[in-house]
């Protein structure tokens, strides 16, 4: 772990110096890092596989609590080991999105009742569950900020909120004009979130957190959370602006922002998925290895604290909740080739609940992930890019693993066997490897 922040470091020292024999020498020390037996595979990588447990209008199928449950079973045996439900205290947007009374917990969703039925029914099955958590803003329960349970003052609201009476400080994160800033500052307003994310987790049965729009709030307030309410697992929403030709400033936001929260948050790598998309659907694929021979994404900087996804709510459903990004959708037909992706590579792996189901994919997803952990593939697994051109893209994965997509040609030579294919991706496993299936 000390080791994959340290690449990080000299990374960000290296995109800021211009002496070429800085540059060469930097080079050497992140090939050696990389490619060496000194990987960042030897830092206590984890194989957990996440799944978003809804959509965007999941809400309609109600109680959505109750498709859950009932969908446990079938998930754990896919080879899921983490669910994200949606936000599941009362709110104005049927979504979740617009929290209103955080203590009660019937939503669009269903009854209270059902949400820990479907809580207890996935921790039967051996998977954690995280609950959507909206911190940044919230609604009046009658009028623009008259909060009740809990109940908070005029002062809860930044003074530089759209309402015009807000009594607290200015936001230290990004505004949201569909409803008030939250002023974390004050000592009550964070007191009373510890104490709600401690009622989710002791009373209800939550594991974990997603937070939604983190940049909305100065990160230090996620780490002060963190440590009150003691997660087993938490990611946040960092959604920044990507320039497609520029990825390293994105990914170092994205590093920025966990060092700031107490490095122990994960985020969703936006990098990632901004690179995968534009490859596949343009044949650039020459953008998915970076100036240093590895993966562009933020899982080719900091992959233990890495989710990588294909698509969530936003991004295939509607536009991002900021105002500020449209809907942002993989290319339709080229959806496996991005599991393909992330299934294979570093960081901590998310599925999308209408990819798994309604897509008709469950069954190649699933072999993926079964390969994924039949040999050992996790989140801080060493890469090495063999080929990254204009129509194909191809690694090995701890030299155990090998994986193609793209319309062009490569394969990895005799001792590798086919385990896997479809549209444009291919996947091989050693053949002196046994496979937990009992193939060879």
């Amino acid at each position: 772990m000390l080791l994959t922040k340290c690449q990080f470091v000299v990374k960000s020292i290296y995109m800021n110096m211009k002496s070429k024999m800085f540059h060469k020498i930097i080079l050497a020390f992140l090939t050696f890092t990389v490619f060496s037996g000194f990987s960042h595979a030897a830092y206590r990588g984890e194989s957990t596989v996440m799944m978003q447990g809804f959509h965007w209008t999941a809400w309609k199928t109600a109680p959505w609590w109750s498709v859950l449950k009932n969908q446990a079973e079938q998930i754990s045996s896919a080879g899921i080991d983490i669910i994200w439900f949606p936000p599941s205290s009362d709110s104005l947007g049927p979504e979740g999105y617009l929290p209103r009374k955080l203590d009660i917990l019937d939503s669009k969703y269903g009854t209270k009742a059902q949400l820990i039925s479907a809580i207890k029914a996935f921790h039967s099955n051996g998977i954690k569950v995280i609950g959507d958590i909206v911190l940044n803003h919230r609604v009046g329960t009658l009028d623009w900020a008259d909060f009740t349970a809990p109940a908070w003052a005029p002062d809860s609201v930044c003074s530089d909120d759209e309402w015009g009476q807000g009594k607290g400080n200015p936001d230290t994160g990004k505004g949201f004009h569909a409803a008030r800033d939250i002023d974390h500052t004050q000592n009550y307003v964070r007191e009373s979130i510890a104490a709600w994310l401690n009622r989710l987790r002791n009373h209800i049965g939550y594991d974990g957190w997603r937070y939604d729009y983190a940049r909305g709030i100065a990160p230090e307030y996620f780490k002060s959370y963190e440590q009150s309410s003691n997660p087993v697992f938490s990611v946040a929403e960092i959604w920044d602006t990507l320039d497609i030709n520029n990825p390293d400033e994105h990914r170092q936001q994205l590093c920025d922002w966990i060092n700031s929260s107490g490095g122990k948050i994960k985020v969703f790598d936006f990098t990632t998925k901004g690179l995968l998309q534009q490859a596949v659907k343009d044949k650039q694929y020459s953008r998915l290895m970076d100036r240093y021979l590895a993966p562009a994404g933020l899982i080719g900087w900091w992959p233990i604290n890495t989710v990588t996804f294909i698509d969530n709510h936003d991004t295939i459903d509607r536009a991002s909740s900021d105002g500020k990004h449209k809907a942002w959708p993989f290319p339709g037909d080229k959806i496996m080739q991005g599991y393909a992706y992330i299934l294979t590579h570093p960081g901590i792996p998310c599925i999308y609940w209408t990819h798994f189901f309604d897509c008709g994919l469950k069954n190649e997803i699933t072999a993926l992930i079964k390969i994924r952990k039949a040999f050992g593939i996790n989140s801080g697994s060493s890469v090495r890019i063999v080929k990254a051109s204009q129509d194909v893209y191809s690694a090995v994965i701890d030299g155990k693993v090998a994986m193609k997509i793209g319309s062009g040609y490569w394969q990895p030579g005799l001792e590798w066997q086919l385990q896997a294919k479809g549209y444009e991706y291919k996947i091989w496993v050693k053949k002196t490897q046994v496979d937990k299936t009992g193939n060879r």
